[in-house]
């Protein structure tokens, strides 16, 4: 079985992971298994410098596990300038897990919720000069005339409801 994949998109600073946190919290609640890939243009690091996992790493690793009674955290090189494609990705890592949240995708074939907020004045992603037809859904600070459902910005319940009537039950 694979998860569903539900795609939070928007503008920086719109509060995109504020409302994640709170969909997958809710969606914990309600009993599901939750995943969630965050995407980082800029290069990143999980490890410290110095820390064993950063020696093995620098030392050429292709691929570090650290684990523990409580979690797993992996790192595993790309090769240079090849990121995985986002569906081979969420095959790989994700098949344990019901939903699957993406964050910071914004050209991807997936189902999408976006977060507008008036005061950073941009003009809807998917609805804007974009038609995306995988739109589901706003969450917004204001209303909104739209051809999808308009939800209070805050309005994780609502969310989930469509969310687990459109993808889960």
């Amino acid at each position: 079985m694979k998860p569903v994949v539900v795609s939070v998109s928007a503008r920086s600073g719109t509060g995109k992971t504020t409302l994640l946190v709170k969909l997958i919290g809710e969606l914990k609640a309600r009993g599901y298994r939750v995943g969630a890939v965050k995407h980082d243009g800029h290069g990143f690091s999980v490890d410290r410098e110095g820390k064993d996992s950063w020696r093995f790493t620098e030392a050429g690793s292709d691929t570090v596990l650290i684990t523990s009674r409580e979690k797993i955290a992996m790192i595993r090189q790309n090769p240079p300038g090849q990121e995985p494609p986002l569906e081979e990705t969420i095959a790989r890592y994700f098949q344990d897990v019901d939903i699957v949240f993406i964050e910071g995708f914004k050209q991807n074939a997936f189902a999408k919720i976006e977060v507008h907020r008036r005061a950073c004045g941009d003009p809807l992603l998917y609805r804007g000069d974009h038609h995306d037809p995988q739109l589901i859904a706003v969450a917004s600070d204001v209303p909104l005339a739209l051809d999808v459902p308009v939800y209070d910005l805050n309005d994780a319940v609502g969310l989930c409801d469509l969310i687990e009537a459109r993808f889960l039950l």
